[in-house]
């Protein structure tokens, strides 16, 4: 043994002790950190559903695959990183012996190739990444890019290391073999046995080629460990508990439904809760769950969530990484204060470290962590908040973070808990946020109008719609949800005017609540008002029920026309005991053109526009409908042109997390951003210089905002209608063409001699004529009632 094997070597074996001592140490830090958190006793089990979506998440990638270039390069280096550990423990020794080689497998061919090219996958892997990263160097971009507020140094130095590790295979083997140490075929390791006709034979060349690798891992250790907060290293690890632990075991991503309201790991009940003893939302870091916790410590910094935000695209201070890190940030700053026993109360008081030797006590936690506790969550600059609250406002929770985030961090949940604490708890929010939740509590509708107002919209008709009272008649189907916006706003009482004739032409039975709906309470649970919810959820549970009593599951059906209302009463509805079928109208639609009970016609080719779809948030993300309405526009015989960003990747209108009723103040406004690139698409779908054509929706709150951002941005020439008015349009063509309106005939001439008066000249008045009497048209009632309502 040469002096430099036995120097390199004592330093190796020294630096992986003091590497697994302070990781050991870092990690029971990290998880006495994590159950610091409010307990999540939905979150353990069951095991094989939840270890199944970890194995095909990380393994198979399926949500870094996304970005798919990305997530094949992201791939390689994952699988680099755990196979070749037997490589590393290969050049432990390898540092002492040169020639050494694993028992048994050492010098099989396959295994050999096995380890040739994962060590190439890693360095072209980590190589076109670290590329990646420099294209898109927040320097250059500022904030397009999605590294933007990303710590770059820490990536540097783990995608550095990452590197050198597999650089470090391919050298030490390609060391061996110019040794003649390790004789393999040439197709087994051709990158080293291309590298050793370079190389000199040398053992200690040997020596230190696997030093270095063995210290470039050992060192890459002991910085994690003296760094907890280095997500961009550490979610090699906690990645897996992360996605393990999420919120739907059955791998569902964390939308649709947002999480209940709970403290102490049971939902909190309004009539028993104690501010003082009972958690609300999330005030305090440590008043999120351990999963929560997690969620802070697994963020990778990639920038994905903050590249698909809309806030965040539209010049707002939201980044939900940043939000994510801060949350981080202040935990592990804290935790210190929070380990010692420390607590405040909602005055700030102390109350977890308190008797003869608090000050003492108190004395000995790091001031740095002294002070972190008393930052507030949530304010401005001029009391060091660790959120801002226009950040904290700003988000549509339209779950566009939540969709693109690789490790599954529940970003939406976390904001609204916050937002709980902020209205139920503080009182501060938004004053605009005043009228909504008076209107709610008052009149069971965000505009505060008359609830004997509900069946306004099935004026000009020409059927009857079924008003439910009491029970649900046995052959109604569907029970017609309308919605506030259905029933109050002008524009979406055409949707639903459209929906309800598509449905009665199809024959279906439905029926609707008239003033027996209210407000399904979307709006006051996305804004933080949990008892708002509460209260018009139990209205709405006791009356669903009532009519659904008796009905057996799968006969309890709602269809509606707003994705909120299918959110709410579909996902968050069970959450009170109330169990229903509910179907956006398009998914009805769809199949009843399907079966043909709809048949619509296509327009003749000169009159066909371009159409572009923009997907509501709460549809398609948080529901995963989108296939529906596409098929519905191409049923009326439109050709759809897609915006850039479409399906899950759609960009939001601006309208979700009760952002409808709040003013945009900082950046651009989000429905005009998002109507210039239908525009745009427009245009150039159209070959044209100017937009043209129609943007079809299938949201009433997304056609509100549309319409206002076209009329802002595109002008007239577009126009933004629901896909059931589309459908109908195209159903109506197939219509037979009424029968032509007989011309009237002149009276016969008065022969002479007869009582002297002239004839009045007055036609016939039977059926079919035009005379003053008699039905007065040509056409049927179906027919005279679609003229009436044409502009549905």
């Amino acid at each position: 043994m040469t002096w430099v094997q036995y120097v390199l070597g004592t330093i190796t074996v020294l630096s992986a002790v003091v590497a697994v001592v302070l990781v050991a140490r870092t990690v029971a830090k990290m998880v006495s950190i994590i159950r610091l958190g409010q307990p999540a006793p939905d979150r353990t089990g069951p095991f094989g559903p939840r270890f199944l979506t970890m194995l095909k998440e990380t393994l198979g990638h399926t949500r870094m695959l996304k970005w798919s270039h990305i997530g094949v390069l992201h791939w390689l280096v994952m699988v680099g990183f755990g196979g070749l550990f037997l490589a590393l423990v290969e050049a432990f020794v390898e540092v002492w012996n040169p020639t050494f080689h694993l028992p048994l497998i050492g010098t099989w061919s396959v295994y050999s190739l096995f380890v040739e090219i994962l060590g190439v996958a890693t360095v072209v892997g980590i190589g076109s990444l670290i590329v990646i990263r420099q294209l898109h160097n927040p320097n250059r971009e500022g904030r397009l890019s999605r590294f933007y507020g990303s710590n770059m140094g820490r990536a540097y130095f783990v995608e550095g290391i990452v590197f050198l590790e597999g650089l470090g295979i391919l050298v030490v083997r390609g060391a061996k073999i110019s040794l003649g140490a390790f004789d393999v075929p040439t197709w087994s390791a051709p990158v080293s046995t291309a590298l050793a006709a370079v190389l000199p034979p040398s053992e200690t060349l040997v020596t230190v080629f696997a030093a270095v690798k063995v210290l470039s891992a050992t060192i890459w250790l002991i910085v994690i460990a003296l760094t907890p907060t280095m997500g961009v290293a550490w979610h090699r690890f906690t990645a897996f508990p992360n996605i393990y632990f999420k919120r739907e075991d059955s791998g569902r991503k964390a939308l649709g439904a947002v999480k209940p309201m709970m403290s102490d790991g049971k939902p909190l009940d309004f009539e028993e809760a104690d501010p003082d003893t009972d958690v609300f939302g999330a005030g305090k870091v440590e008043d999120f769950t351990w999963k929560g916790l997690l969620d802070f410590t697994t963020c990778t910094e990639c920038g994905r969530c903050q590249s698909q935000c809309p806030a965040w695209n539209t010049e707002k201070p939201l980044s939900p990484k940043l939000l994510v890190n801060a949350l981080r940030d202040n935990a592990y700053a804290k935790a210190p204060y929070l380990l010692a026993g420390g607590r405040k109360d909602m005055a700030g008081d102390e109350i977890g470290i308190t008797g003869d030797d608090a000050e003492a006590r108190l004395a000995a936690i790091p001031e740095s962590a002294r002070a972190e506790a008393e930052r507030p969550l949530i304010g401005g600059e001029d009391v060091l908040g660790v959120i801002d609250p226009e950040i904290l406002w700003s988000c549509t929770t339209c779950g566009a973070c939540v969709e693109q985030c690789p490790v599954d961090i529940e970003h939406v949940d976390h904001i609204v808990d916050m937002r709980r604490y902020q209205v139920m708890i503080e009182s501060e929010f938004p004053t605009e946020l005043n009228s909504l939740f008076k209107n709610l509590e008052n009149k069971g509708n965000p505009w505060g109008q008359n609830p004997k107002d509900r069946l306004e919209w099935t004026k000009g008709l020409d059927f009857e719609v079924p008003v439910v009272e009491g029970e649900l008649d046995a052959e109604t189907e569907y029970l017609f949800w309308i919605g506030c916006a259905g029933a109050f706003d002008d524009g979406q009482k055409k949707t639903i005017q459209a929906t309800a004739e598509l449905l009665h032409r199809a024959g279906v039975n439905f029926a609707v609540l008239g003033s027996g709906e209210t407000c399904t309470g979307d709006p006051a649970r996305r804004s933080g008002n949990e008892f708002v919810f509460q209260m018009l959820a139990q209205q709405n549970v006791e009356v669903l029920n009532t009519v659904f009593d008796g009905r057996e599951p799968g006969t309890r059906k709602i269809v509606t026309t707003c994705p909120h209302c299918l959110n709410t009463l579909g996902r968050e509805y069970p959450q009170l005991d109330g169990h229903y079928e509910v179907l956006h109208h398009t998914q009805l639609l769809n199949k009843l053109v399907r079966e043909k009970k709809l048949v619509p016609v296509s327009a003749p080719s000169a009159e066909q526009g371009p159409v572009t779809y923009h997907d509501p948030c709460y549809l398609g993300r948080h529901n995963e409908v989108y296939e529906e309405p596409r098929a519905l526009v191409g049923a009326a015989g439109a050709t759809l042109s897609e915006m850039p960003r479409h399906g899950d990747r759609s960009m939001c209108c601006g309208a979700g997390g009760a952002r409808m009723w709040m003013e945009e103040r900082i950046g651009k406004r989000i429905n005009f951003t998002r109507a210039e690139e239908a525009a745009e698409t427009l245009t150039k779908a159209g070959n044209g210089s100017e937009p043209s054509g129609t943007l079809a929706v299938g949201c009433p709150f997304c056609r509100t905002m549309m319409t206002d951002g076209v009329n802002q941005t595109a002008g007239e020439a577009v126009t933004v209608q629901d896909v059931s008015q589309m459908l109908l349009a195209a159903v109506r063509r197939g219509d037979p063409a009424p029968e032509p309106t007989p011309e009237p005939t002149a009276a016969p001439e008065v022969p002479a001699g007869s009582d002297g008066a002239e004839s009045t000249g007055t036609a016939a008045t039977g059926p079919g004529s035009n005379g003053a009497t008699g039905n007065g048209s040509s056409s049927s009632p179906e027919q005279a009632a679609r003229e009436r309502t044409n502009d549905s």
